[in-house]
């Protein structure tokens, strides 16, 4: 335990050191350009300090042809000064970003610290929070099996989702689905998916899973914020919602626990996951798309975007498996909800009872997309769901 709490300090040590560095970093007109010095080298040009005086640079050359450890060397003593290139951009004449160090650690460069954070947590941590939800949920399906069904249907419908409302969840389901794949494939994939498809097939479908995941990013922000506004009045905190936490929504037992049209549990998934982790995920995943102006400029910027993407991601993947699960196989009817935007009246009493409850007393219409005082929806005789 006293080690596993080492390393994880070394880690957020590691972390802080590099968003010291992107913090601290000087603006780009600190790189001189070829106006500046009145030379005009040929494009792309990137010159290399000086080697240090006392290297034997010919006769290395001799026996070790092609060794440029010296150039090397001198780039790393010279304070990592910027040299002469005649691209644009912040960095361009930086061969290798300034050096860090944090408590009890040896000299390191920003890059290899954000590469530790990425290597040794971020991925391994990571990935197994990911398979620990996914069998934590295939275990409670097989133990518990769907919830709901023991309610019998009444034939009368209540409107639980609009059109529009169905619309939005959809879209940003999809999204999400697209974006959850595709991160998972350019994370892990070369752990799973390399060894079998090969490093040529695998080249190939990285390559499509990152357009991929760049196209359909800002997609996802844009629905991401239509859900938020769509549903944020229903997902306020309420009387019930404490009781509701105690009990865990009576999840271990035998009847569910009252709630709203939310209960706490989508509550809290819905602030954590939708908005915290929302903005955490959408920020950092435009400045890793270059879409936010004088962000992602420099690379200490964009390890930070990065590591911030990449923890949040993760988090919310987690989150969201367990309403996905339950929004699909996990609990009777929640499916057909979403797809068709209706529910038994019986099976809105059964889960959301003071919903319900507001139904009947005529404080919220049964059918909401249509006009104001519509009854329940009565099929005909034989209908079934």
């Amino acid at each position: 335990m006293n080690a596993w709490i080492r390393q994880l300090s070394t880690a957020l040590a590691l972390a802080g050191a590099v968003i010291g560095h992107a913090w601290a970093q000087a603006p780009a007109a600190a790189t001189p350009t070829a106006a500046a010095t009145g030379k005009a080298p040929p494009a792309g040009f990137v010159a290399p300090a000086e080697p240090r005086p006392d290297e034997n640079n010919a006769e290395r050359a001799k026996t070790q042809p092609g060794n440029n450890a010296p150039v090397w060397r001198a780039v790393r003593e010279s304070g990592n000064q910027p040299g002469l290139t005649s691209l644009p951009g912040a960095e361009m004449g930086v061969l290798i970003q300034p050096f860090v160090q944090y408590p009890g650690s040896k000299l390191t460069t920003a890059g290899e610290a954000w590469r530790q954070v990425r290597n040794q947590w971020l991925i391994p941590y990571g990935g197994s929070l990911l398979l620990i939800v996914a069998g934590a949920l295939a275990m409670f399906y097989w133990r518990k099996g769907p919830l709901g069904g023991h309610e019998v249907d009444t034939g009368r419908k209540i409107e639980r989702f609009t059109p529009f409302e169905r619309s939005a969840h959809w879209a940003n389901a999809i999204a999400f689905v697209v974006l959850a794949i595709s991160g998972v494939v350019l994370a892990f994939g070369k752990f799973f998916l390399l060894p079998v498809l090969g490093p040529t097939l695998f080249g190939w479908l990285s390559y499509a899973m990152k357009n991929l995941h760049n196209f359909i990013g800002p997609l996802f922000a844009v629905s991401l914020v239509i859900v938020f506004i769509t549903f944020v009045r229903d997902n306020m905190p309420s009387k019930g919602d404490w009781m509701w936490l105690r009990h865990a929504g009576g999840l271990f037992g035998d009847k569910e626990v009252p709630s709203h049209r939310f209960n706490a549990g989508e509550k809290m998934l819905f602030w954590a996951g939708v908005f915290a982790l929302g903005i955490a995920v959408v920020v950092s995943g435009l400045v890793l798309n270059s879409l936010v102006p004088g962000w992602g400029d420099t690379r200490g910027e964009m390890q930070v975007a990065h590591m911030v993407h990449m923890a949040a991601t993760v988090l919310m993947m987690a989150m969201f498996a367990g309403h996905i699960y339950i929004g699909s196989v996990g609990m009777k009817g929640a499916y057909s909800a979403m797809r068709t935007g209706y529910v038994d009246e019986a099976w809105a009493e059964a889960h959301h009872e003071w919903w319900y409850q507001d139904i009947k007393a005529g404080k919220i219409p049964a059918e909401r997309s249509a006009p104001a005082g519509t009854p329940l929806a009565r099929p005909a005789a034989g209908h079934a769901d």
